[in-house]
């Protein structure tokens, strides 16, 4: 398994509980949208203690970047991830990942499942090719949202704001479930693309199926 120490270039909250890091990229290092590496703290205590990451940068970048969300109820590498700034080192290795653009489609994303899908809009849009897709994004309250600003810009009314715990103006107050789908989505013929909690996943890519879908046009981490 190959490493690379980078340097972290910053670190700054995004969201109350999410940190995003833009750091060195490695010569020669890509990836496609979508995917991920094990990332650990270039320090003695936390160097062998590698979690998965995804890339929130477009593929052009000469920096790489990620939005991490923070667990700080216990003493993991997220919280000490808070506390990790700029000048700081990280050590990333082997790329992986099964979730990339397969064509137009319908996103589906629960709270920090959300970041592959980030780096896709971004590449998408940079290309002219964001048209024809969506996104059904769902998290507990309007605090939680992340990059929420910049997906509107992007996908604009192709942008569809989901809120499990909170009634507000422009969202709509309920779980993504299998009347939900049935409600807001017209063509289970397309692609589908499925990040966030495993039970998340398990349930809204088996109520698809339920609905039509073929499963080889569902993109997720299997």
């Amino acid at each position: 398994m190959n490493e690379h120490i980078v340097k972290v270039l910053e670190a700054k909250f995004i969201t109350h509980d999410v940190k995003r890091f833009v750091v060195e990229r490695p010569q020669g290092y890509d990836f496609l949208p979508g995917q991920a590496t094990e990332v650990s703290i270039n320090l003695p205590e936390w160097k062998n203690q590698l979690r998965p990451f995804t890339f929130t940068n477009i593929k052009e970048s000469n920096y790489l970047e990620f939005m991490i969300k923070l667990y700080n109820d216990h003493e993991g590498v997220t919280k000490q991830l808070g506390k990790t700034n700029a000048n700081a080192e990280l050590i990333l290795h082997d790329v992986f990942g099964a979730i990339q653009y397969k064509g137009p489609g319908v996103f589906i994303a629960a709270g920090s499942g959300i970041t592959p899908f980030i780096s896709i809009f971004r590449e998408l849009y940079k290309h002219n090719l964001i048209k024809g897709n969506r996104l059904i994004y769902v998290n507990k309250t309007s605090e939680d949202i992340i990059m929420g600003q910049e997906l509107q810009r992007l996908l604009k009314n192709n942008f569809v704001n989901v809120l499990t715990r909170e009634a507000t103006v422009g969202f709509l107050g309920r779980r993504i479930d299998r009347n939900f789908l049935i409600e807001n989505i017209v063509d289970f013929s397309q692609h589908f693309y499925v990040c966030g909690p495993d039970d998340f996943v398990k349930d809204i890519t088996k109520y698809l199926m339920e609905l039509g879908a073929n499963f080889d046009s569902l993109v997720f981490e299997k």
